[in-house]
């Protein structure tokens, strides 16, 4: 009874995080919203690039592989940061640790194979 009690309690403050961070976040948009300033002026939505005006159009188009590789980097970049977490506390873990570790990483490589494989990461094509 007393180990139900507690998890429920824990769920409780959870959900408690969960809303409040939400509610903070809202207030902070809201708050920004409100006391944020609004200027017009001819000028303001024109590209300023270090007083020199434009001469041609300035948009640019861009390919969808240089975001698949940005996001290919993002994913990896943080899955390399669980396994610096993870060498941090090496000791605390043992062998239980190590083994998830691994297969961690196996998941990290068989993606990197993966991606390889159907030429997502190749600039041509």
């Amino acid at each position: 009874m007393l180990n139900m009690m507690a998890t429920k309690t824990e769920y409780l403050s959870f959900f408690i995080f969960i809303i409040f961070s939400l509610g903070f976040c809202i207030f902070m948009l809201l708050l920004s919203w409100f006391l944020g300033g609004r200027s017009k002026s001819r000028y303001k939505n024109t590209p300023f690039e270090s007083g020199i005006v434009a001469v041609k159009n300035t948009h640019l188009n861009f390919s969808a592989k240089f975001y698949l590789i940005a996001m290919f980097f993002v994913i990896f970049d943080v899955e390399s940061l669980y396994l610096y977490a993870w060498s941090a506390s090496v000791s605390e873990c043992g062998w239980i640790g190590f083994l998830e570790a691994s297969m961690f990483i196996m998941s990290i490589i068989l993606g990197l194979f993966y991606l390889i494989r159907v030429k997502a990461l190749n600039w041509v094509n």
